[in-house]
């Protein structure tokens, strides 16, 4: 598996899934299996069905994220005001409707478009990757070509 850049934050919040997911495999799985097995024949048992699932898919998560933390690299802490890169604050601006828009580019595994946090893999994470301040930028959206302006780079 190749090296997975994280930014430190996305570590720890991969890190904290992990210890979360081996707790439930633990403690509240076989919880969960036992009383499905008190509750009679498991052919027919889809409380027991269910937490087998349950169980495979968690154990599948694990492993993926033992994986993907082994070959983590964090992000250097440097950073460079004048090139967007993994791990920073862009302030857009788009260019047809004059909003605002602040967003952080992030590894795949750490996007969350609740907090702002873009992969750098979608089309406006490549589309910001390496553009400098005040660099416009066009972005294919399904509504057609967007056009941001990279207004500020910051680390936070």
């Amino acid at each position: 598996m190749e090296k997975v850049k994280l930014t430190r934050a996305g570590y720890q919040k991969l890190k904290e899934e992990l210890d979360q997911l081996k707790r439930q495999l633990m403690f509240e799985i076989p919880e969960r299996i036992k009383a499905a097995r008190e509750l009679g024949d498991l052919s027919e048992n889809s409380e027991y069905q269910e937490a087998k699932n349950e169980q495979g898919r968690i154990a599948s998560r694990i492993n993926e994220l033992e994986q993907m933390l082994m070959n983590a690299e964090i992000i250097a802490e440097a950073f460079d005001s004048s090139t967007v890169s993994l791990g920073d604050w862009v302030l857009l601006k788009n260019l047809e409707t004059g909003e605002e828009l602040k967003v952080q580019l992030v590894n795949p595994q750490e996007a969350d478009i609740f907090a702002n946090k873009i992969s750098i893999d979608s089309p406006l994470g490549r589309g910001i990757n390496g553009a400098k301040k005040g660099q416009t930028i066009k972005i294919k959206a399904p509504k057609g070509i967007v056009k941001y302006q990279v207004l500020d780079i910051t680390a936070e």
